[in-house]
């Protein structure tokens, strides 16, 4: 089996339903389900904090249970069943519940994928994380692609249908072969040595989750308002689809280049950099409300998400243990990637409501303390490489 292609199939397909559920999901219950923007902040909202008890609690325990490939199938075959009852939900309450019930399910697909990742690259059987990581970018932007040509000629409903199609693909590639050490059921023996706070004992572990944190965070705004911003600063319909693939684009290349050009970048060097790119991005956008500056802000990405994910995955890989990378992956899922997104959506959507450009320059203030916590970080690691050298 090439392990290579099958990381990449397995990143390219669920990646292409995340392009259709991250950044259409708050609009589609808007336009379709007639919820406010307000409401659907608060759906949504509430879902990550489910999405980080999922992934914080549910996916290490099950993790621990249960082989690789088998989580992956289960995760994926709940998802499916979850995204079924959207169809009848047509108050808020019914949206409420279906949105937590996904939540349970469909994000812990995340984790699992970089970890069996970060496990095929500590076995030698996996060489390029960063090319396969490309490949769900490229599913992410090939959604976004699709979705602009029918949203634009059906309508807001075809999200819902799009989504379903995705996951059916996803259910059934679950099902095909996988490398043999993904369906290997864990060792109770390693099970129990892994407990979640040993984590915080790896040098510099809780300085970079906290970094990490601040990092993703600072994304809730264009996550569940860019579709948004992006009608009200009057974009051409049948173009929001691709202006905002643009950030996807320049995941894409950062991936596809990620494992060669900052092979020698320390994590912590690439934490500050993303850091950087981060907060100029925000500034950008709340300085220069119109689509072609937000466009060219989109290049960014790059800097603020995927140099940041890379960032994190190195200093997993160089220092975690693989009994401990699921563990590693679901705090970083739980706190960077849902729990600090909740509470900056709903931050972002106060703003929102005030001013849509407000939502944007908001999230500085996540992107600078990542910043400095990312710069004493360095000099930490630098001062350690210096001592190693005398």
């Amino acid at each position: 089996m090439n392990t290579q292609r099958w990381m990449s199939k397995q990143f390219f397909s669920f990646y292409m339903t995340w392009g259709v559920f991250l950044p259409y999901w708050t609009g589609w219950m808007v336009e379709t389900k007639g919820v406010s923007v307000a409401q659907a902040s608060l759906i949504m909202s509430l879902g990550m904090i489910v999405r980080g008890l999922s992934t914080l609690f549910a996916f290490p325990y099950f993790s621990g249970k249960f082989s690789s490939k088998a989580l992956l199938n289960g995760m994926a075959i709940g998802t499916l069943l979850a995204i079924l009852c959207y169809i009848p939900a047509d108050s808020f309450s019914a949206l409420l519940f279906v949105t937590l019930l996904i939540n349970i399910f469909y994000p812990t697909l995340m984790p699992a994928l970089d970890s069996a990742a970060g496990v095929l690259v500590q076995s030698n059987q996996l060489k390029h994380y960063g090319k396969s990581r490309s490949w769900g970018s490229i599913g992410f932007v090939a959604a976004g692609i699709i979705l602009t040509v029918f949203t634009g000629w059906l309508g807001d409903e075809v999200i819902l249908w799009a989504l379903l199609i995705g996951i059916l693909a996803v259910v059934g590639l679950g099902f095909m072969g996988a490398p043999l050490v993904l369906s290997k059921k864990p060792q109770k023996l390693q099970t129990k040595e892994a407990g979640m706070l040993k984590l915080f004992k790896i040098k510099h572990f809780g300085l970079v989750l906290v970094i990490v944190i601040l990092l993703q965070s600072a994304h809730a705004s264009y996550y569940s308002y860019g579709y948004l911003f992006l009608q009200d600063i009057d974009a051409p319909r049948y173009f929001i689809g691709m202006i905002i693939n643009i950030a996807v684009l320049a995941e894409i290349i950062f991936f596809s280049i990620a494992d060669r050009l900052f092979q020698h970048f320390s994590a912590g060097a690439l934490l500050a950099l993303a850091a950087l790119g981060s907060t100029v991005r925000w500034i950008v956008v709340f300085a220069f409300p119109n689509v072609i500056v937000f466009s060219f802000a989109q290049a960014l990405h790059s800097f603020s998400f995927a140099m940041g994910h890379y960032a994190f995955m190195k200093y997993l890989i160089q220092n975690i243990p693989y009994e401990q990378v699921p563990k590693a992956q679901g705090l970083y899922s739980a706190l960077a990637l849902s729990w600090g997104t909740a509470v900056f959506t709903f931050f972002g959507g106060y703003l929102f409501e005030i001013e849509p450009r407000y939502a944007f320059i908001g999230m500085i203030a996540c992107s600078i303390p990542s910043m400095l916590l990312a710069l004493v970080y360095l000099k930490s690691d630098n001062k350690k490489e210096v001592a190693a050298l005398n």
